[in-house]
């Protein structure tokens, strides 16, 4: 029996960084919402599912204005995810009972390729717990609370995370239970509560400088540009 892939992309952000009313997920882009990118790359890939997990009182429009508008017949559910990341991937993570594994994708993340996605699922099946990011081009410092620097790591063995972060179901919704049962507020990413609940270890698969989080006013027009580029590219 073939395993599922499922897809779970979160578009719950607030975006209060974004300094804008409308939230960053649905801001314009070019000329779709943001969140049509990333959604429109699942499912021409080989995912079985996507599911979609939106802000408080946002599902019907999600599946009006986005799922149906763009008729993406790979969306099987839309659910209501949580004020905070972990509580959006543990709502999504709830509706899922079959075996297999899911990639957990940020959907403020557009510029995500068809490569980035079969390079995680190829990965998951190996590795069972995986994400994707890239070596840092920057020297780190960390700092004190009164942000003096105490020590620079060495750059050679940091990576900026990216998602998707991808896992064998069983493995990813142990950790989020034991999480929530613990109610530890203090995780950052998926891949932090599978170590932490799990003892399990994350392989770190090479995915794209360009795979960028859009965050702040700034990351919408870096995102702009490198989407034209890639449009010129196409022609």
């Amino acid at each position: 029996m073939k395993e599922k892939v499922i897809a779970l992309v979160l578009a719950g952000g607030q975006g209060k960084r974004m300094q804008s009313d409308v939230q960053k997920q649905y801001m314009q882009l070019n000329d779709y919402p943001v969140l049509y990118y990333s959604l429109k790359q699942f499912e021409e890939s080989a995912v079985d599912e996507i599911i979609l997990v939106v802000a408080k009182g946002e599902i019907t429009y999600c599946q009006k204005e986005i799922v149906e508008r763009f008729c993406f017949k790979k969306v099987k559910q839309v659910v209501e995810g949580g004020k905070e990341r972990y509580e959006s991937v543990y709502h999504g993570l709830q509706v899922i009972d079959e075996e297999g594994y899911v990639l957990i994708h940020d959907g403020a993340r557009p510029l995500i390729t068809s490569s980035i996605i079969q390079t995680s699922i190829d990965g998951v099946k190996k590795y069972k717990a995986c994400v994707v990011g890239m070596p840092v081009k920057d020297t780190i410092k960390i700092v004190n609370e009164q942000e003096v620097a105490v020590e620079t790591p060495n750059r050679s063995s940091l990576w900026l995370v990216q998602t998707p972060q991808s896992f064998e179901i069983g493995i990813v919704k142990k950790a989020y239970e034991k999480m929530m049962e613990a109610k530890d507020t203090m995780v950052t990413d998926d891949a932090m509560v599978v170590e932490k609940y799990e003892k399990y270890p994350i392989k770190l698969l090479k995915g794209n400088y360009e795979n960028i989080k859009i965050t702040t006013p700034e990351d919408l027009v870096i995102a702009k540009g490198l989407l034209d580029r890639k449009e010129d590219k196409s022609k």
